[in-house]
């Protein structure tokens, strides 16, 4: 079997792309509802003997339309990627949301996309999936489409925790509320951030706290704030950690969100390397301080109360 693929833009589409069982939709987050359309869509593709796609946008609608306002971004495309090759499909199928799209008609997606594009030949989307200009397209119109196209169409599946639907919203919720708990169990897996450790401004080495720091590169993130953290290194290694999600209003007082990571008791160069870290508990918010040596006074409690935690927890050796 070739290895997954990820196509980016109508136009890099093949005429031996043709031919899939596809789903469509933002799956930010990759979560436990994601996951179980990503089974019914892999066993829907076995069936079929085609290989599995996922269509997803980027950036997301909701952002195209909301901007800054847009809901928070749970990951970033590459971990969304690398997720959804994980739960098996063989190709990401990625289209720019812009005006353009947006502008498309729904009978237009249809075939311009799903028919003269991909080929489909069976469809699986939520009975309330909403597509084309001013969210004409719906259900019904799919089930037509197919019956003239010779493609066959699925309602998916949805997921209940605690009574309640498994959601990115439901998701980003615990996270701002701090719990890391229901958004483990939402997601199937702790919520984490990846990304490469960049050059930064070195003011935490002058403060004697160094960070590994990660660009986010998303309008908002879900997490504001320190938390006691564990940072697993491109080695293997799981240390342990306390880390500020924000935009440094002390030094910095910019717009786009930051990850900097303290590992303790630990002093490499770590600049290149791909860094995954997972948030066990929040300590405070972030704040801005009157001078830089009451930010370093900070820092170092910060520090010690992640130790305290790590230590109580059992989790450092």
């Amino acid at each position: 079997m070739s290895a997954p693929a990820f196509i980016r833009g109508l136009h890099n589409l093949r005429p031996a792309h043709r031919g899939c069982v596809a789903t469509i939709g933002s799956f930010d987050g990759v979560h436990l509802g994601h996951q179980a359309i990503l089974r019914q869509l892999t066993e829907a593709a076995r069936e079929h003997q085609q290989p599995s796609v996922v269509m997803i946008f980027e950036p997301q609608p909701h952002e195209f339309f909301g901007r800054e306002q847009a809901p928070a971004r749970l990951m970033r495309l590459r971990e969304k990627i690398q997720a959804l090759f994980a739960a098996g499909v063989d190709r990401v199928f990625c289209l720019q949301f812009n005006a353009k799209l947006r502008s498309l008609s729904a009978q237009a997606f249809i075939d311009q996309v799903l028919v003269e594009g991909l080929g489909v030949r069976h469809l699986v989307v939520g009975d309330d999936f909403r597509f084309g200009c001013d969210r004409r397209g719906d259900f019904a119109l799919l089930k037509a489409a197919g019956a003239e196209h010779g493609f066959s169409v699925t309602d998916t599946f949805t997921l209940a925790y605690a009574g309640e639907r498994i959601s990115s919203t439901r998701i980003r919720e615990a996270l701002e509320a701090a719990d890391f708990d229901l958004a483990a169990q939402l997601l199937g897996r702790p919520y984490s951030i990846s990304g490469r450790v960049g050059h930064g401004q070195r003011l935490g080495r002058q403060l004697g706290v160094p960070t590994a720091n990660i660009q986010l590169r998303r309008h908002r993130s879900p997490l504001h704030g320190v938390y006691a953290v564990s940072a697993t290194l491109e080695d293997g290694r799981s240390l342990p950690g306390v880390a500020n999600v924000g935009v440094r209003p002390t030094v910095q007082g910019g717009t786009k969100p930051l990850l900097e990571v303290h590992l303790l008791d630990v002093d490499e160069h770590l600049y290149g390397q791909r860094m995954t870290v997972v948030f066990h508990r929040k300590q405070r918010a972030e704040q801005r301080f009157a001078s830089v040596a009451d930010l370093q006074a900070q820092l170092h409690r910060d520090i010690a109360e992640a130790r305290r935690y790590f230590e109580q927890a059992n989790l450092t050796t």
